[in-house]
């Protein structure tokens, strides 16, 4: 079964948002007026309580309810479901007045005051006692509602502490990982560098910019501790909805490709993927459709998560937020093409922060589907309006699901050790660029491709691109190999194999781990270049590839020992003209690709379409500016065409009916500027 609906109760795409009622309480029109702007927005689904703790709870033990209840069965009765949010992202005063331990400490060991959000240690035993209270009194008073369709943990998890608790937290979770063996972390950490040895866990302090931050070992198992504990945390929230509501499923919104988390291991978890959108759209520096390609890559990424069920982008914005270096207003049908967007990718929501602006404090200028204006007949909200009417005629889409055939791989643990590496250049090893624009090259060639972790299954895949995966996890490198060898095409690129788990350095060759043999080569040397520095690639007998055009390298270029490869292309310049810069590899019955160089995107693409080509992984000829998706269902497929330019387009659709317009399609179809279609095909 391909078909996954999310909320088996709701038959439709979800459209709705944050709703704070809390702060219109001395408002009852308001509130009255609310929900008939909803429905005239084509609003079903709003998310409650994400920042109530302070109107629950003004005084400890003090507990106000009443129009929490009020405001669910008024929804209800107007066919509105709910997202129910744990308060935990932000606490009320008399919390951290009462326990102090319950405020967070920066890494100069600075205990910070109260305010803002997220500024609590999720380790304090009192905290998590207060969270844990909260919780069963949230589920005990509102976890039977019929409206109450999902269960939301707290809000955008981020950052760290290194009060005395976690930081003894963090010495109990080294001794788990190292099992209670100082010589072993001292062996993983490589610490008779600079006679940084410890004699046992307790010396072990959190990285610091005033004590220890030159161990790479430590500063990536801080990280990996973060994560750790944050997902303790999470799950210990989890633990209370799973015991006494446990129908009802649970999510926690993500955000951007988020550095300080390993969102990875965040997700396994959920049951629902969820994530936060607020792309700089009508920024300077670049077109609209490269901003939604990193949209894009983000929708993906969370897909990914889960890839047999759809997602939610929790929040967007309808026009503009307040907090980016400059707040630019959505162009007239920019909102359109991007909610729809999060359809194609697979989600099953379009969903904003806020549905109506508040009226102080630090967002009060944040979009919102309702202005400080009041009206309906606003830009924005007829905006909205019309992706709510949008998203009915979508309808068949919902629960079907994005089947890709490729994977770009992307950890973590790689980009935390790749940053803090000293090694190459502190400027140019942009590592998710790299992945951005791997992307945009499958994405320009109308190619459906996952975000994984390289520890999950490879064998629903064809063909794997692996950029820059500096950190080789154990037992990576096998599975590369086994899946090679079964037929799978693997493209991988320069700085790639250098290290293990520990980020000690392989020995014997790069890429290590075995990878030598994979890729028929070892690199000798890594060249890192000036920004004013270029090389040239010339292709060497690629099909489809003059040997006379050159493309420029950059950045890096990787000096390459061949051990049975093929050389594909070679450098132009400098001492290692001649000598290979991609080549091609037979392992088994499919065959191993290394770029060794940072080529320009259309030297990638000549390698990503001649891997593809051996993974007989069919393209699309499409215009410059459009995107294109394919959701399956069990039933039906629908592909989408977007169209990011202001200008018509002529895209080619296989036979069947376009939801938007209800006319037949079939061939070449004009799609308007900044237009969407869904073709349903014909089986």
């Amino acid at each position: 079964m391909k078909t996954h609906k999310l909320f088996p109760k709701v038959d439709a795409l979800l459209h709705g948002g944050d709703y704070n009622p809390e702060q219109w309480l001395d408002r009852p029109d308001i509130l009255e007026e609310d929900v008939w702007l909803m429905k005239e927005a084509g609003v079903n689904t709003v998310t409650l309580g994400v920042f109530s703790w302070s109107v629950y709870e003004p005084r400890e033990g003090e507990y106000h309810f009443e129009w929490l209840h009020k405001i669910l069965d008024t929804l209800y009765e107007n066919g509105i479901y709910t997202v129910m949010a744990t308060p935990s992202g932000a606490r009320p005063a008399w919390l951290d007045e009462t326990y102090p331990e319950a405020l967070r400490m920066n890494l100069k060991r600075v205990r910070n005051l109260h305010g803002v959000r997220h500024n609590h240690c999720i380790t304090s035993p009192k905290y998590r006692q207060l969270v844990h209270d909260m919780d069963v009194r949230l589920a005990k008073e509102v976890g039977s509602h019929p409206g109450i369709i999902l269960w939301h943990i707290s809000n955008e998890f981020g950052g760290e502490c290194a009060c005395p608790l976690c930081e003894k937290k963090f010495q109990d979770w080294l001794r788990n990982r190292y099992d209670n063996d100082i010589d072993k972390l001292n062996h993983a950490w490589w610490t008779t560098f600079w006679s940084h040895r410890y004699n046992d866990f307790s010396q072990i302090n959190a990285p610091a910019a005033h004590g220890e931050q030159s161990i790479h070992g430590l500063n990536l198992d801080w990280k990996r501790f973060t994560t750790d504990n944050t997902r303790e945390f999470m799950e210990a929230e989890m633990a209370v909805f799973r015991e006494l509501t446990p129908d009802i499923p649970i999510t926690t919104n993500f955000m951007h490709m988020y550095s300080a988390l390993d969102y990875n291991k965040l997700s396994k978890p959920l049951d629902v993927i969820s994530w936060d959108s607020y792309p700089r759209y009508g920024n300077p520096e670049e077109s609209l459709y490269d901003t939604s390609m990193e949209n894009a890559l983000d929708h993906v990424m969370m897909r990914s998560f889960k890839h047999d069920r759809p997602f939610m982008m929790m929040e967007s914005v309808p026009s503009l937020v307040n907090w980016h270096e400059y707040n630019k207003a959505k162009r007239p049908g920019v909102h359109k093409v991007t909610a729809l967007q999060a359809i194609a990718c697979g989600s099953d929501t379009v969903q904003y922060f806020q549905w109506r602006k508040s009226r102080g404090s630090f967002e009060q200028f944040h979009g919102a589907v309702l202005d400080h204006l009041g009206r309906s007949d606003t830009r924005v909200f007829r905006d909205v309006a019309e992706v709510g009417r949008l998203l009915k005629a979508l309808k068949p889409v919902q629960g079907s699901i994005v089947e890709s055939k490729a994977a770009i791989l992307f950890d973590w643990d790689n980009r935390w050790a790749l940053e803090d590496c000293a090694a190459f250049s502190k400027l140019t090893k942009q590592y998710t660029k790299t992945c951005l624009d791997m992307f945009k090259l499958f994405q320009k060639n109308g190619v459906d491709v996952d975000v994984i972790a390289p520890t999950e299954d490879f064998s629903g895949y064809r063909l794997l691109a692996i950029p820059m995966m500096y950190l080789m996890k154990p037992g990576v490198a096998d599975r590369l190999k086994a899946f090679v060898s079964a037929g799978g095409q693997v493209v991988m690129t320069y700085i790639s194999g250098y290290v293990d788990e520990s980020t000690l350095c392989y020995l014997g060759g790069f890429p290590g781990d075995g990878l030598t043999e994979l890729f028929g080569l070892y690199v000798e040397e890594t060249d890192t270049l000036y920004p004013q520095d270029v090389n040239g690639v010339r292709f060497t007998g690629l099909p489809g590839v003059s040997e006379d055009t050159v493309f420029a390298a950059r950045d890096y270029c990787d000096v390459i020992k061949v051990q049975g490869a093929d050389t594909a292309a070679v450098y132009t310049e400098d001492f290692y003209a001649g000598e290979p810069a991609v080549t091609v590899n037979g392992y088994g019955q499919g065959k191993a690709w290394y770029v060794g160089a940072r080529v320009e995107q259309a030297a990638m693409e000549q390698v990503l379409l001649a891997a593809m080509r051996e993974a007989d992984i069919p393209v699309k000829d499409l215009p410059e500016g459009v995107e294109y998706h394919r959701r399956s269902g069990d039933d039906a497929v629908f592909d989408f065409y977007l169209n990011y330019t202001t200008e018509p387009v002529t895209v080619e659709t296989e036979p069947g009916v376009d939801l938007i317009s209800g006319r037949s399609v079939s061939g070449q179809v004009k799609l308007e500027g900044l237009g969407v279609m869904v073709c349903q095909v014909q089986p």
